[in-house]
């Protein structure tokens, strides 16, 4: 069986497409820039990933997506959320976490994306979409969900003649159980890039660099991308 991951380069979307690969043919990856902060970045990481499985990578613009946002991913004007390790785990009232989720949040984004990859799967006869969805996020933001993999599935049996399906193969994992899997599988770990910025170096502050560092430092293992990067 075929599938296309959605493939940001982030930890998630490596650890997914990682773990895909042993199972299934990758057919080719997409890639989408929104306009966000890290666009280039990402696009360049994941260009890397799609050399180590030896893919295709197509890079998808919606620069209509960024005309209708002021998420802080796109709206340079606007400042990205920096949380605590204390906040990420629990230890601060859950409106920090949620003023950061609605910060970042941009409009429809996982469902405009998931449509266009079912158009590229059914068109290459692809049976999966992969997805790096998770436990630890689908605690704030509704579209990581058990529940919406559930949703789209259904909505594409109706879509697509081929009844393309949502992989989401860390649907019930939290950040370091996800390091811990894509360590497993050898996942290119070292060209994964998690920061809502854009720069050299991730900027270590944001929500999504401080989940990541508190994932490896939680199994005791040294960020393959820092130690790339003499960070």
């Amino acid at each position: 069986m075929k599938a296309i991951p959605l493939l940001s380069s982030g930890l998630d979307s490596v650890a997914a497409l990682s773990i895909a690969a042993e199972s299934l043919e990758i057919d080719m990856a997409l890639t989408f820039d929104y306009g966000q902060r890290s666009a280039e970045r990402e696009i360049e990481y994941a260009q890397k990933v799609c050399e180590h499985f030896g893919i295709e990578q197509q890079v998808i613009k919606l620069d209509w997506l960024a005309g209708i946002t002021s998420s802080s991913l796109v709206n340079r004007d606007a400042e990205v959320p920096e949380l605590s390790f204390e906040d990420i785990s629990g230890g601060a009232p859950a409106e920090i976490t949620e003023a950061s989720a609605k910060a970042v949040w941009v409009p429809n984004r996982n469902g405009v994306m998931l449509n266009i990859a079912a158009s590229f799967a059914e068109s290459r006869d692809c049976e999966y979409l992969i997805v790096g969805f998770n436990g630890e996020e689908a605690g704030t933001f509704p579209d990581n969900s058990l529940d919406y993999v559930r949703a789209v599935d259904e909505c594409l049996s109706y879509s697509t003649q081929n009844g393309v399906k949502v992989l989401a193969p860390l649907i019930e994992l939290d950040k370091p159980g996800i390091v811990r899997k894509a360590l497993e599988t050898n996942a290119p770990l070292e060209y994964s890039w998690s920061c809502y910025h854009g720069g050299k170096k991730p900027c270590g502050s944001c929500e999504s660099c401080r989940r990541r560092a508190r994932a490896f430092r939680e199994i005791g293992v040294k960020d393959p991308l820092l130690e790339k990067l003499g960070h």
